[in-house]
């Protein structure tokens, strides 16, 4: 298949676009810069330009791009960029999407559980409304922006990611350096749920995705059992042979992390149902697993 992204560059984007090309498809990464080549094409999310070349004839376009949640302190100009970049940049996708004489059958568009909220202890599924706060809000108007798309009938689909086990980047590869040092332990008091999935299972997930024509709308890209973060810790520590026996306080992270610490302390307790029942199969459904995956990887 030709297969558009977006964030191409990214963790996930780098890594699903190695996984495509390695089994002979074709990718087209959507660049903010002048191409370099057939490879890319150019876009501007915030003046909502998509370079209809670039879109044409592909089966399926994947969209991963955003401004990174935990790169930097959440500041009202820097919420306005996380926000700016995924709503603006998802309708600009959409709507080209949408104009197309003929479209792309699907339009896989990368959210994140951040919708659900903080769950507690409750397991929630992708039947489970919204929650309350700053994420929860952006990701209701980010998948909201996706109309244009899914009115022209193209199957839409929201791959909520949880967080991704990985040693190369994003929250996850901020804990490994921590850990191998020895100084790592639970956030806050360790009770909150931490829904993960491996990196291999991401991948996996999006390819399963894009092969299923039968799954629409929001699917969780999260393992099969969310684990708590005391539990996350004790088997980082397991694996890489460290003590993780250092906490760091919750009103520390308030002053460290600003207000980006409610999510850090909050609970998501996040179960695949859709995933699962499509017949997916995890490769490394567990914690330790997924980290020494990571380690190799």
């Amino acid at each position: 298949m030709r297969i558009a992204v977006t964030g191409a560059t990214g963790l996930i984007g780098s890594a699903l676009g190695r996984s495509l090309k390695a089994d002979g498809h074709e990718v087209v990464r959507f660049v903010r810069r002048e191409p370099t080549g057939p490879g890319e094409a150019r876009w501007d999310p915030a003046r909502g330009y998509v370079d209809p070349a670039g879109l044409a004839g592909c089966e399926a376009v994947v969209h991963l791009a955003g401004a990174g949640v935990g790169d930097h302190r959440w500041t009202d100009a820097y919420k306005r960029e996380i926000r700016d970049s995924r709503v603006k940049g998802t309708a600009a996708i959409a709507s080209a999407v949408a104009a197309m004489d003929e479209p792309p059958a699907t339009l896989v568009c990368g959210t994140a559980i951040g919708y659900y909220g903080d769950t507690g202890d409750r397991m929630v599924d992708e039947d489970a409304p919204a929650g309350e706060g700053f994420l929860s809000e952006v990701c209701i108007a980010w998948e909201a922006a996706a109309e244009p798309a899914r009115e022209a009938g193209v199957r839409t689909v929201f791959a909520r990611t949880g967080l991704v086990v990985s040693a190369e980047g994003g929250a996850w590869g901020k804990l490994f350096p921590i850990f191998k040092a020895g100084i790592g332990g639970r956030l806050g008091n360790g009770r909150q749920y931490w829904s993960h999935i491996s990196m291999h299972d991401e991948i996996a997930a999006l390819r399963h995705i894009l092969d299923t024509p039968a799954l629409t709308g929001p699917v969780n890209l999260t393992a099969p059992e969310p684990l708590t973060n005391r539990e996350v810790t004790a088997a980082m520590g397991r694996v890489l042979h460290r003590p993780a026996v250092f906490a760091v306080p919750a009103p520390v992270m308030r002053v460290v992390l600003g207000e980006f610490s409610q999510d850090v302390l909050g609970s998501q307790r996040v179960r695949p149902a859709r995933l699962l029942d499509s017949g997916f199969v995890f490769r490394y459904p567990g914690i330790e697993e997924s980290i020494r995956a990571a380690l190799e990887a």
